[in-house]
């Protein structure tokens, strides 16, 4: 995307001075200024709502497979699975859509919003898993990547030098959301049920994010981007190229960095999950903290996403690959492979969370890294491509974690966590977060 720079101006529609000359109006600033940090702050809120809701889907499974009319399903899972997979695999459709009409990503934004209410009241009549798979899964998925999409869009726009802390910022919601959203659903199911804690979380997720919509604006208002001030705008709202998506099959960059963000995905989700069920094998009783160990996780992630994106911004993206590589495969070894006992069980999910909750704000990194080897490549569908990898990783992950613990292989027969019957998953995540820093070791023999 191009961009007029702080300096320019752009002139106004309606001349009002005697000589007929139009009067300049300036543009917000770049990297900063009032309008630069309200968008920020917008983005910040609807990533944790968007994809805090998502995140609270273990609280609604073990709900619903407590209640007579679902209990017996073996489709319970697929809504969550619909819910976060969809939001990452469809925003290569929806940017696409979105850069073909600029004009209708603010209407877009609210549509989103709208859908995702709507599915939310829907799913509090569902009588099936199906009615669930369909609103609660399918359908709010859909609305979520259509509210949240201008937002990842729109952050060039705003954020130049301070990108990357700007992405890192907006992500940290989702470890907020999933910190926050599932204490509130659990106290609500467990007091009103499911139907009115779906409407009552519908009217709360409207009343919140349909503000924010006036705030995921673009710098340059959408009435003036139509005049081509300075043959500028003219290049933002004209449809994508083939040659700007072209990164898919012909640039090496990118297929590595985007075999590695898959890897690393396929185990990131895995300790979030299981953690409670976890601490339940080592003999925690407790519900609440059970659920603790998710919070910290979370918790972490939020800080963890704010500093990586702001050493995004000054660091080689391999180097800070690696900050979260290293520090996610210790924490999975030596820490969660060797807790027996809640304490350290409490410390893997912070050091968790702090690194491995970090690697998605490298994104940023790889997007220049791409943009950079090939200029024809746009940054925003670099984004989507390797947001949809994560999607992947995040469908395949499911299936393979219940594989890994049929049977819970290795139970009492090797020492401390890796003999609880959880040492293959433990493994496994380990293994796949280290492969995920592969791209350090082909920068260093050349590759990249």
């Amino acid at each position: 995307m191009v961009r007029l720079s702080d300096e320019e101006v752009i002139p106004n529609e309606k001349p009002h001075n005697p000589n007929g000359t139009s009067p300049s109006l300036p543009l917000p600033p770049i990297d900063h200024g009032k309008d630069a940090w309200f968008f920020l702050a917008a983005c910040f809120v609807m990533e944790a709502l968007v994809w805090g809701f998502a995140f609270t889907y273990g609280v609604f499974q073990d709900y619903y497979s407590t209640l007579p009319m679902f209990q017996n399903s073996n489709n319970i899972a697929i809504i969550g699975t619909c819910a976060m997979g969809i939001m990452y695999l469809d925003l290569p459709i929806i940017f696409t859509l979105y850069r073909t009409y600029p004009h209708y990503q603010r209407l877009g934004c609210a549509l989103g919003v709208l859908t995702m209410c709507l599915s939310l009241g829907l799913s509090s009549l569902s009588t099936t898993t199906t009615h669930l798979i369909i609103s609660q899964g399918i359908f709010y998925a859909i609305g979520g990547s259509i509210a949240y999409s201008p937002c990842i869009l729109l952050m060039e726009d705003w954020f130049d030098q301070r990108r990357g802390f700007a992405f890192g910022v907006m992500w940290a919601g989702t470890g907020l959301g999933g910190a926050i959203l599932p204490i509130v659903m659990e106290t609500l199911l467990d007091r009103y049920g499911f139907r009115i804690a779906l409407r009552g979380f519908a009217v709360v997720l409207f009343v919140l994010t349909a503000p924010l919509v006036w705030f995921v604006k673009p710098r340059v208002p959408p009435a003036l981007r139509s005049t081509g001030v300075d043959g500028v705008v003219q290049q933002q709202a004209r449809k994508p190229r083939l040659k700007e998506i072209r990164f898919l099959w012909t640039s090496g960059t990118f297929l590595l960095f985007e075999l590695f963000n898959m890897v690393e995905a396929v185990g990131y989700f895995l300790p979030s999950i299981y953690l409670p069920s976890y601490a339940r094998a080592i003999g925690v009783s407790s519900g609440s903290l059970e659920a603790l160990t998710v919070i910290l996780f979370n918790v972490a992630s939020v800080v963890g996403c704010v500093v990586m994106g702001a050493i995004i911004d000054r660091w080689d993206v391999t180097t800070c690959i690696l900050v979260s590589t290293v520090g996610s495969t210790i924490g999975v070894f030596l820490i969660w492979g060797f807790s027996v006992s809640l304490g350290p069980l409490f410390v893997f999910a912070i050091v968790y969370g702090l690194f491995a909750g970090s690697y998605t704000s490298t994104w940023p990194g790889i997007m220049r890294e791409v943009v950079r080897k090939d200029g024809a490549a746009e940054s925003s569908m670099v984004f989507a491509c390797l947001a949809a990898g994560r999607g992947v990783g995040n469908i395949v992950s499911g299936p393979l974690s219940e594989a890994l613990l049929e049977g819970m292989p290795w139970a009492g027969e090797l020492g401390f966590g890796f003999g609880t019957g959880y040492g293959s998953l433990i493994v496994f995540t380990g293994v796949t977060g280290l492969v995920g820093g592969g791209s350090w070791v082909v920068r260093r023999v050349g590759w990249l």
